[in-house]
């Protein structure tokens, strides 16, 4: 699904990733660890394509095609979606016009996909004006939903959320994974359209409360830029809570 090879990526003239190598293959998830300032937003905002990244070395290839330099609408299209930490208000667009354009679809009933994510009465609204921490992620949850992609991208699913928040967030994130949280192609029945997808994701969390409700694959930690210590995520996760991050830069020397 994504291959990543020595990339290197430069913020104006910080390099912010030192030669991130990173395999994540059809139908799984990986989760990565990391201190606060250590590079995983910006691992996440360089595989959407956002401006101010700047790749100097090394190549993003999805699904088999090297994307390093596409826009990120391009990556949007060929099936990258991403759920950011704290997303912009936008005044003048309203929720619901939003998630019909994530769908490429103008009779979706987005009503009916709101539902899931208990906001139907946000689809009048500016996008997260005056949303709550709780309601930006669930407006992030259902723009994915409606976009369908084949790779995920969560920064810090977690982040601002309350419990009662975080039990819904949990289960909605779990359905995107498993390829559940879709709406059916008219082309493709629902049964058949869950064989032949497999969702990739790619998880940002410090807290490691996301791990309560999904089943994570494989788990590494970046730091300072770099790739390390990587293993089953819950044994990372547990490992970090006892001792913190000082075996890790231990791993790097």
């Amino acid at each position: 699904m994504l291959i990543i090879e020595d990339l290197h990526v430069k913020i104006g003239d910080k390099e912010v990733l030192k030669g991130v190598n990173l395999e994540i293959k059809a139908g799984e998830t990986f989760i990565l660890f990391g201190p606060n300032g250590s590079g995983k937003t910006s691992l996440l905002m360089t595989l959407m394509g956002f401006s101010g990244y700047e790749v100097v070395k090394g190549k993003i290839v999805f699904k088999g095609k090297d994307i390093t330099h596409l826009p990120t609408y391009e990556r949007a299209r060929l099936g990258i979606g991403m759920s950011f930490q704290r997303p912009p208000t936008i005044h003048g667009l309203k929720t619901a016009d939003l998630v019909r354009l994530c769908a490429r679809n103008k009779d979706l009933d987005v009503k009916k996909l709101a539902q899931k994510v208990n906001f139907e009465d946000f689809l009048d609204r500016d996008i997260n004006s005056g949303f709550s921490g709780g309601e930006i992620k669930r407006s992030e949850l259902l723009q994915l939903m409606a976009q369908k992609p084949d790779l995920l991208l969560f920064d810090e699913p977690e982040s601002g959320v309350d419990l009662e928040n975080m039990a819904l967030i949990g289960k909605i994130v779990k359905e995107l994974l498993s390829g559940n949280g879709m709406e059916p192609r008219p082309d493709i029945p629902m049964k058949e359209l869950k064989k032949i997808r497999q969702v990739s994701g790619l998880i940002i969390t410090h807290t490691g409360y996301i791990l309560d409700y999904i089943n994570a694959d494989r788990g590494q930690v970046l730091m300072n830029g770099q790739l390390c210590c990587e293993g089953r995520p819950r044994d990372i996760l547990e490992h970090i809570s006892k001792f913190g991050y000082k075996e890790c830069v231990r791993c790097l020397k």
